[in-house]
């Protein structure tokens, strides 16, 4: 008679090491575990939310790793959290080195991130630089991965961006696109304001607040009496700034990368 030894689950006894080798060698994921309908793992994948392995959490490999679909580059802002996660993991996108010296919040006794995915997952979901009066988004691109210039959390604007003057009845698009460089949404919000227009403007007329998608801008000179030329313009609406906006008696302030 053949006696066959068996473990205490009811494995054979080889078979059971080789099965605790495999378990152990497999990857346990973080991912960013709320979304409704998406998942970005910390492997950098994006898939459904019902597709993530149960045991694991990682997304399936099949899937294009560290995709920015619907991320615009120069911006480093995306219109989906998860794929802004996902791009935001991209080594080519953000330094290590960097991302782990950002304090979570400003005051000096913040701490730091201790991974690239937790600064991705928060960078993405509480960015500053992607909101307005902390109650409205600066446009579709709402969530923001872009390192910030030191770990205080200071803006990257002026290291990053240049800004230029349009032509009078000119878009941002077009001046931008004529210099080489894209026009940067997210930072219109950061020129919206008269101390900023008048470094750059003559402001003749005072700086006042309106209403348009052309903002911020100078008024002509010539311009009718009504609409104040010479005065800068800044508006309140922050939702109405576009970089395709225009009008034919003002001169643009534009964002471009």
């Amino acid at each position: 008679m053949i006696l066959l030894v068996v473990g205490y689950l009811g494995f054979p006894i080889n078979g059971w090491d080789g099965m605790d080798i495999s378990l152990q060698e497999r990857k346990i994921c973080r991912n960013t575990v709320q979304g409704r309908y998406l998942l970005s793992d910390d492997n950098g994948h994006v898939c459904d939310a019902l597709s993530v392995d149960q045991w694991s959490r990682c997304c399936p490999g099949t899937g294009e790793k560290f995709s920015c679909h619907g991320c615009n580059l120069v911006s480093q802002c995306c219109n989906t959290y998860e794929f802004c996660v996902s791009c935001c993991l991209n080594p080519a996108q953000t330094q290590k080195e960097l991302a782990l010296q950002v304090k979570i919040a400003k005051p000096v006794t913040a701490g730091t991130y201790a991974s690239v995915f937790d600064f991705c997952a928060g960078r993405c979901r509480h960015n500053s630089e992607s909101v307005v009066h902390e109650n409205a988004y600066v446009s579709e691109f709402h969530h923001c991965f872009s390192l910030p210039s030191n770990s205080s959390g200071e803006s990257t604007f002026y290291t990053l961006l240049v800004t230029w003057i349009c032509r009078q009845g000119e878009t941002c698009n077009s001046v931008c696109r004529s210099k080489g460089q894209s026009c940067v949404p997210s930072k219109l919000a950061v020129l919206n304001k008269c101390e900023i227009m008048k470094k750059y403007l003559a402001c003749k007329g005072s700086c006042l607040a309106s209403i348009g998608s052309d903002q911020p801008a100078e008024v002509a000179e010539d311009a009718p009496k009504h609409l104040n030329p010479g005065a800068c313009l800044f508006t309140r609406t922050q939702g109405m700034l576009s970089c395709d906006g225009s009008h034919r008696h003002t001169r643009r302030l534009c964002p471009c990368a």
